[in-house]
């Protein structure tokens, strides 16, 4: 499950540089301003939330906890959400798309507060069989 979450992690980074710089280039003179700062603020949540899906899969290498791989679900799935809704409602102007992005944003939270479960109480591993 680490290295699944390190690459999704990788994935959501690659895809979040580039909603931003997308936002940037090419969407500046096609959207309202006020579209512009939502699309853009999808981008930097994605950006945040594959930061945090990295420190599951690495912290996943180290220590044991099922809340750990409930966070990396909740990561993505909050990215998806939130993130995911904020692009097309920016982009499609479908103001319905705005009440998806509060499940995201509780997805967030949960996966923070699993995250902190999971580093808290989890066991660490045994690295020396790793070798």
């Amino acid at each position: 499950m680490a290295r699944f979450f390190v690459g999704v992690a990788g994935a959501l980074g690659a895809l979040g540089v580039a909603a931003g710089a997308f936002a940037a280039h090419g969407l500046r003179a096609h959207l309202a301003p006020r579209m512009l700062e939502v699309f853009e603020t999808g981008a930097r949540y994605q950006m945040y939330h594959a930061l945090a899906l990295l420190a599951v899969g690495l912290l996943l290498t180290r220590r044991s906890h099922s809340a750990l791989t409930v966070a990396g679900w909740l990561f993505a799935a909050g990215v998806v959400l939130f993130s995911g809704s904020l692009y097309l409602l920016a982009v499609t102007g479908a103001r319905w798309l705005g009440a998806i992005t509060p499940a995201g944003g509780l997805a967030f939270i949960a996966g923070w507060l699993m995250l902190a479960w999971g580093g808290w109480r989890g066991e660490e591993r045994d690295l020396s069989s790793d070798h």
